[in-house]
């Protein structure tokens, strides 16, 4: 355990009992990063939340579900961009009530999260679920939550991460169109709570929309958990591409006002074949890349929280509130005090940045400061020094004390905080290893042993069996190398391929016999036609000699 050494408020005072008491926990008694996090946040962050109204200015009070929740991932983009079908190419199937169109086919917010039993929970329960972190998205109305949902799977990507599939951002043309809730504010409630933001562009739609715009705009202060992607770049030839590519980053450009160039990661995340082929290995690469990122979320869970909770409590709101607090008159000419000062806000800030040494970066946005402002009634509390203490000692003192144990819990778990399942099987560096054709490592599941089925393969061996001859087996077997290019001519992606392989390589030998061959021959087909493809292989495809 951690043992942090003497803190104030865990002596025998009658002050350290009473704030024991009040937090749950004395520092000395925590475990985990996490318990820590919660600790330090009810015992000396929260108390001054609640007395400056953090909640009425900014976002809302934290609870225990924020803190336990697992890593969430949101997914973003414009209409029929591929947002659900990129979810479904992570998880490799589908979740309840997605829907899949050239038109906008998702009009709700959804939670997808890891539950034994499939099934949907609406948005009006969630908001009174203490064991989900979405309790305080109530403000935003019943007609928000009317369209908020939260889909339970049993899937085994989904016991590492959680995701957030979002309604298409409206294009230019439908940009006069209410949804009759403040979509930016949601989306930034949610950039704020996420660990990871997945904004996908299509290849065909470069435009920045009006609603486009706001909502990038909403992502801001969240710019280190987001990721671009183009997809359905496998649509175009590789001059187009490059075209495609620039034109992109110019539009990012005159939204994200950053001197940083954003990282765009590039593919085509769908289970069907490529339309075009000119680019594959780059695809691989990013798709490698993106997914190797996603993989370490829970790894680097504790270390957003941390982070997450430093920069709520470096924000100058205190410093603002109380300033105002000072030049506020007591009885007369109130209002008219209270125009002036709301006016003058952006030399309040220069003025307490001077006074109090603060950087200009942990002020909140001046604009959004002034309209909250506006419909405040200006009873504000002033500077409470103890209050003050007990926010320097946690940036300056207990944030420090925590990071040998944010080591020590990473070096633990290094290996056991993957994302494991769908495209993560079995990989420790994203979705593709050394080890077969397709880079896609294999499982140990066995499959069920059955004699007395038809092997359903039987009718098409014939077929396959003149191509596995063709390709030169050496002593009844073909190697990895002689079967890639056959299957690569299919353009199917990698990933698929290599769960095809997986499947078929029934007795783990790295090499296919004629049944095995004939088995992978059956699953590309079975791909090809539209259908998924069985997580484990059913005990009917189980070629019988090896069964």
């Amino acid at each position: 355990s951690w043992a942090p050494g003497p803190y104030p408020h865990c002596s025998g005072s009658m002050a350290g009992k009473e704030m024991k008491n009040r937090g749950g926990k004395c520092l000395k008694e925590v475990h985990t990063v996490t318990e820590a996090l919660k600790t330090l946040y009810r015992q000396k962050l929260l108390p001054l939340e609640k007395y400056y109204d953090f909640s009425d200015f900014h976002s809302s009070s934290l609870e225990d579900a924020d803190f336990d929740n697992k890593p969430m991932i949101l997914v973003v983009g414009q209409c029929s961009t591929g947002k659900t079908t990129f979810i479904r190419y992570l998880l490799e199937q589908e979740y309840p009530g997605s829907r899949i169109g050239p038109e906008p086919t998702t009009d709700s917010f959804t939670a997808i999260m890891h539950g034994e039993i499939e099934g949907i929970i609406h948005g009006n329960a969630l908001t009174v679920d203490p064991n989900k972190p979405f309790r305080k998205l109530s403000p935003f109305g019943t007609t928000f939550l009317n369209r908020f949902q939260c889909v339970h799977l049993p899937n085994r990507v989904l016991e590492s991460i959680s995701i957030i599939d979002t309604p298409g951002i409206l294009s230019v043309a439908k940009r006069k169109m209410s949804r009759g809730y403040d979509f930016p504010a949601v989306i930034r409630w949610f950039a704020e709570h996420v660990d990871r933001i997945i904004l996908l562009c299509d290849a065909h739609k470069l435009e920045i929309s009006d609603e486009f715009s706001h909502t990038i705009m909403a992502l801001r202060g969240n710019e280190d958990k987001l990721r671009v992607v183009l997809n359905k770049a496998d649509m175009v030839d590789s001059q187009e591409l490059m075209r495609v590519y620039g034109a992109l980053m110019w539009s990012l450009g005159k939204v994200f006002c950053t001197p940083e160039v954003l990282r765009v990661y590039i593919g085509s995340f769908w289970s069907s074949p490529m339309r075009m082929t000119d680019n594959r290995k780059l695809f691989e690469q990013e798709e490698e890349d993106l997914f190797a990122d996603i993989q370490n979320l829970p790894r680097n869970s504790a270390l957003r929280k941390l982070n997450d909770l430093v920069k709520r409590a470096r924000l100058a709101h205190t410093y603002i509130i109380s300033s105002l607090k000072e030049e506020m008159p007591l009885v007369f000419c109130r209002e008219k005090k209270k125009r002036d000062l709301i006016y003058d806000l952006p030399i309040i800030y220069s003025r307490i940045q001077q006074r109090s040494q603060i950087s200009p970066g942990d002020f909140p946005d001046c604009a959004k400061m002034q309209e909250r402002l506006m419909s405040h009634d200006f009873k504000f509390k002033a500077l409470k020094p103890k209050l003050l203490a007990g926010l320097d000692e946690l940036l300056n003192t207990d944030i420090a004390k925590l990071m040998p144990l944010l080591r020590q819990e990473e070096e633990e778990t290094a290996d056991r905080l993957l994302v494991q399942g769908g495209p993560f099987l079995g990989s420790q560096r994203g979705p593709f290893i050394v080890g077969n054709p397709f880079n896609h490592y294999g499982s140990n599941g066995e499959s069920d042993h059955v004699s007395d089925e038809e092997w359903v393969v039987s009718k098409d061996k014939p077929k396959y069996d003149e191509i596995f001859y063709n390709l030169s087996p050496h002593e009844g077997k073909l190697s990895g190398s002689k079967v890639k290019g056959w299957m690569m001519s299919t353009h199917l992606p990698s990933s698929v391929l290599g769960r095809i392989w997986k499947l078929a390589d029934v007795d783990r030998d790295g090499m296919l016999d004629d049944e095995e061959f004939a088995l992978a021959g059956h699953l590309i087909e079975v791909k090809l036609d539209g259908f998924g493809l069985p997580h484990e292989l059913p005990a009917q495809l189980v070629p019988p000699s090896k069964r």
